[in-house]
């Protein structure tokens, strides 16, 4: 039998304890390229220990809701950022770190153009874009050595609609 979380629209506010929520809102900090261009600055914090940062593209399959839960993971030496290549909105899932393990997790759903940045260590679910291509780009830590933790849940959690 399993656990059942329902997907909840993302806000900043809502999605601040697990890391940044990244869209083009408001008037942009600067116009740039001879004024044909809104410049959103600096909307998100990249935080590797030793490394550098990479980009790379990932190129998920779609799932669809309900979605099970079985496993979540965290990157304890860089944030990870991921910025949807198409736009379309993609399902976000974290939880919060209790004792070194997730806690009960929250499952977001993105609009389309908006992106998301994990904090470091952040416990996460895997890229879940809901509609093809699952196309995204990713900046995370370059380097040396594990940054991968992986926690399976013995009792797997449902994410439905909410």
């Amino acid at each position: 039998m399993s656990r059942r979380i329902k997907t909840e629209p993302i806000t900043v506010a809502g999605f601040a304890p697990f890391g940044d929520l990244m869209s083009v809102s408001g008037a942009p900090d600067k116009i740039i390229n001879q004024g044909q261009c809104g410049r959103y600055h600096d909307r998100a914090l990249l935080d590797f220990n030793d490394g550098r940062a990479g980009i790379s593209l990932f190129d998920a399959n779609p799932r669809a809701l309900p979605y099970t839960l079985d496993m979540v993971e965290r990157h304890p030496d860089g944030s990870q950022a991921f910025i949807p290549m198409s736009h379309q909105p993609f399902l976000v899932i974290v939880a919060p770190d209790e004792d070194g393990r997730p806690g009960t997790p929250r499952a977001f759903v993105t609009e389309a153009g908006q992106a998301v940045n994990y904090h470091r260590g952040t416990w996460h679910g895997v890229l879940t874009p809901l509609t093809a291509p699952g196309l995204f780009a990713v900046v995370d830590r370059i380097g040396a050595g594990a940054n991968l933790e992986e926690f399976w849940f013995d009792d797997p959690w449902e994410v439905v609609a909410g």
